[in-house]
């Protein structure tokens, strides 16, 4: 009797991050958008090597880390602002939060890593942000205006990156290579749009606000 040989899996490094975040708006990203940004960064690569298209790999990661790095720049530039303004006002104490969220990541691909770091920014400026309010340094609709406008450029760096991975299945399909890939990265059944107003499937999430942002 014979029997079909196992098909060799590929071992993985991958290691688990533990965060906490403590604004609604970078939980809502979390909740919304980690789970298929994480899936799609990894997947991406091993539909990519599957096709055989290296070119195409290192175009693509290099894309990602430059568009990453515009974020992680415009992020930067705000924070000092913003503690330059709690600087002049003489404030140097932080709020706490009613309701800090951890999540544990697996981080498979250096693009995850940065996209934590990501996130982590925005939840300090984010923290700036409320401490100026708090203190009568910004108003509540410029509070308002601007941490939706934070939160949703991020948003949108995530749609893109998640679009990635559906143009790579794409071309797989194209090239008749879809079961392989299949194989070794299932694709996630979706009815929504990247950056539509659905969540998305959460990442060990312990608890989240998942209000809009109040026009206090």
């Amino acid at each position: 009797m014979t029997t079909t040989p196992k098909k060799f899996v590929h071992s993985k490094p991958v290691y688990t991050q533990s965060v906490s975040f403590n604004s609604s708006q970078v939980q809502r990203v979390v909740k919304r958008h980690l789970a298929k940004v994480t899936n799609a960064l990894f997947s991406t690569d091993v539909i990519l090597r599957i096709i055989g298209d290296e070119a195409e790999i290192d175009q693509l990661e290099e894309l990602i880390s430059e568009q990453i790095k515009a974020v992680k720049d415009d992020f930067k530039h705000e924070t000092e602002r913003l503690e330059k303004l709690m600087e002049d006002a003489g404030i140097n104490e932080m709020p706490n939060y009613t309701n800090p969220t951890t999540i544990n990541v697996q981080i498979k691909s250096p693009q995850t890593h940065e996209f934590i770091q990501l996130l982590s920014m925005l939840d300090e400026l984010m923290g700036i942000m409320d401490c100026l309010w708090l203190n009568a340094i910004l108003t509540s609709k410029q509070r308002t205006d601007a941490s939706y406008q934070w939160q949703q450029r991020l948003m949108r760096l995530a749609g893109r990156i998640i679009g990635y991975e559906s143009r790579a299945r794409a071309s797989a399909r194209n090239q008749g290579v879809e079961e392989e890939v299949n194989s070794q990265v299932p694709e996630e059944p979706t009815n929504e749009q990247a950056d539509s107003d659905t969540d998305f499937q959460e990442v060990t999430v312990d608890e989240s606000d998942d209000s809009e942002p109040a026009s206090d």
